[in-house]
């Protein structure tokens, strides 16, 4: 099990009060915060090397190349790829999802191809798809969740035929908290002969992943979702399927040569898609936030987070005037309501107490149906969170009620 106390520590965020209150910080699903060791990797790049990377013949550039490429090899390792080719530096999720859809979707979807998403999915995993379907004629449609809001693989099975050429879906739902058994997802597509496309945002922080067992064909997730820094990410693609994709973009150090006459030879993966300056402070506390999980453990987070999750859930049943919609879920995730108020105005009433909250859609706008309501409030945990924090936000819970959460307007 792990040390919260002491983890807590390596947190500045967490010395901080917010509407005169300590903060109590429930919103790690958006972004997590980030440990000192994290912040110091960053400016240590700003302070000490500052140099562009595979572009210097010098040693602040030669160091800085280094770190570029053993944070890359450490991340193949983090996920046991097989290759370190297989790891592509992004801006984030969103940036490395929507290089599958155009970089693969575009160039190999046909006409009357399927893709399979679910209802349940972040945008970043439905809208690009769209995009390209609409371009190329190919035909988005939804695997159908259960009462509870699950995927599972009879879902998907009643949907697999030898049109779908991919299959998009989330590996853990940012909405619902729900762990899709995607190792059997993937064996049952490449039957079909379908890629799979995994939105890894919420599984790669927080539980052990293994993407050669899972067999999956892309992964996707963001380094600020496992205390990284914002605008660095990560696309994990099977090297074959890297190779016969194309880069959304083109520039320096994409490419070999090229010449007058628009002859271009690109690099091969995953360089091919690294074009320009990367985000080099980001990959430097990247580095350092693999070295901070792992020293951790994500099998010691994730217990954690259950620990916490079914102590809050006991707690929440006990409450007439909240509505919780993913009571089971297979990760530290709470959606609720309170019962007549909505949600924001309900976030609104937490904020006043100090502790932050997400409220809306989440990003998943198509799951609104599913739960009959038109927003939610979202409780996420990670390994900072602590007993006490989630005792504030029960006593917050407790005394939500309508007259509550207006009294905070007026």
């Amino acid at each position: 099990m792990l040390d919260n106390a002491n983890i807590r520590k390596d947190f500045p965020m967490l010395q901080k009060t917010m509407q005169s209150h300590p903060l109590v910080y429930l919103d790690s699903g958006a972004t997590t915060l980030k440990p000192r060791q994290v912040i110091d990797a960053v400016v240590n790049y700003y302070e000490n090397y500052g140099a562009n990377a595979h572009r210097g013949d010098y040693d602040l550039s030669y160091f800085v190349d280094q770190e570029y490429e053993q944070t890359r090899k450490d991340v193949a390792a983090f996920l046991h790829a097989a290759d370190a080719r297989e790891i592509v530096y992004t801006s984030g999720a969103s940036s490395a999802l929507n290089l599958v859809a155009y970089g693969y979707g575009r160039k190999f979807l046909q006409r009357g191809d399927i893709i399979l998403t679910s209802v349940a999915e972040h945008a970043s995993c439905v809208l690009p798809w769209m995009r390209v379907a609409q371009e190329c004629g190919a035909v988005v449609q939804y695997v159908p969740l259960d009462a509870q809001g699950r995927i599972t693989l009879e879902a998907v099975a009643s949907m697999m035929n030898e049109r779908v050429r991919v299959v998009a879906l989330a590996h853990i739902s940012n909405v619902l908290g729900y762990l899709a058994p995607m190792r059997e997802i993937c064996e049952l597509a490449h039957r079909y002969g379908a890629v799979v496309v995994v939105d890894g945002a919420q599984s790669v922080p927080h539980i052990p992943l293994d993407v050669v067992a899972m067999d999956c064909d892309f992964l996707a997730f963001s380094a600020h979702k496992m205390c990284g820094p914002t605008g660095i990410g990560i696309l994990y693609g099977k090297l074959e399927l890297l190779d016969a994709m194309d880069p959304l973009y083109l520039g320096g150090d994409s490419n070999a040569r090229f010449d007058m006459c628009g002859n271009i030879q690109l690099k091969n993966a995953p360089y091919k898609f690294e074009s320009g300056t990367q985000p080099i402070e980001g990959i430097f506390g990247l580095h350092a936030a693999l070295q901070y999980i792992q020293s951790i453990g994500r099998k010691n987070i994730h217990a954690w987070e259950m620990e916490l999750h079914d102590y809050a859930i006991r707690e929440l049943r006990r409450l007439d005037n909240i509505e919780v919609y993913n009571p089971d879920a297979d990760t530290g995730i709470i959606t609720f309501n309170v019962k007549n108020v909505f949600a924001q105005d309900a976030a609104t009433f937490f904020n006043a107490n100090g502790i932050a909250v997400r409220s809306g859609q989440h990003c998943a706008k198509l799951l609104n149906n599913m739960l009959d309501t038109s927003a939610t409030i979202r409780a996420s945990f990670y390994l900072y969170t602590s007993y006490a924090d989630v005792d504030r936000f029960l006593d917050v819970c407790r005394r939500a009620t309508m007259e509550a959460c207006l009294d905070v307007f007026f």
